[in-house]
């Protein structure tokens, strides 16, 4: 019976998120620090969750760091997204290659 309670209570939490901006915000925000804010939340919890993963998902967390920097320099200068992804990929698959 109590993870019926956790389970509705997560469900009102995760509602309410959703259901309150629909409803309280119905005219334009003109105050830029908010909309600027609103503007980078999905890529501030895009990184928040990928960087974590990075590091943890390999066998060991040199790899993974260093598959990271270059993927920061590869993108830096100009590669996109698929390229990053399959020179980090490589990248820690040789790096464990050798270590492991």
């Amino acid at each position: 019976m109590n993870k019926w309670i956790y389970i509705f209570i997560m469900f009102a939490v995760t509602y309410l998120i959703r259901v309150l901006p629909l409803t309280l915000i119905r005219k334009k925000l003109k105050n830029t620090f908010i909309r600027s804010f609103l503007y980078y939340v999905p890529y501030v919890t895009l990184s928040v969750m990928t960087f974590p993963a990075i590091l943890h998902a390999t066998m060991s967390k040199t790899s993974g760091l260093i598959s990271f920097i270059v993927g920061i320099i590869a993108a830096w200068f100009g590669a996109n997204l698929f390229k990053v992804a399959i020179l980090c990929c490589t990248l820690v698959f040789v790096i464990e290659y050798f270590i492991v």
